[in-house]
């Protein structure tokens, strides 16, 4: 893997939401990992790796929510971007409110999950 791409990380028990987030950020020049969970991403990425986190809330286990505060309390300052099916009016305050750079409602348009990324570099 080339030097100067840009690291994706994207957590979500959705295979098919992965693999489809995947194949987009590798279509605009980004490095990707997936993970089906906050347990699997956690032990195989250490603060200290530089990326973007594409996060899911609803997840088995450690939901979003969870997985964003943990990442706060270990001081980790990785950009998370937010995503949910949730329809709730609160979501994308509540996700400003966790420290998230953004938060998108599934499903939603490449270019807006594209632009919130490139804020986080």
């Amino acid at each position: 893997m080339p030097e100067d791409k840009k690291q994706i990380f994207i957590v979500d028990d959705d295979e098919s939401v992965c693999r489809a987030l995947k194949l987009l950020m590798m279509t605009y020049g980004f490095a990707v990992e997936t993970f089906t969970s906050a347990k699997k991403f956690f032990s195989a990425i250490p603060n200290s790796t530089p990326g973007c986190l594409i996060l899911d809330i609803h997840m088995p286990g450690l939901n979003g929510w969870d997985t964003k505060k943990k990442l706060m309390e270990s001081g980790s300052n990785r950009p998370v971007i937010i995503i949910t099916v949730d329809k709730e009016e609160d979501f994308k305050e509540q996700a400003l409110t966790v420290g998230a750079l953004g938060s998108l409602q599934k499903p939603f348009n490449d270019l807006q999950l594209i632009n919130l990324v490139n804020l986080a570099f």
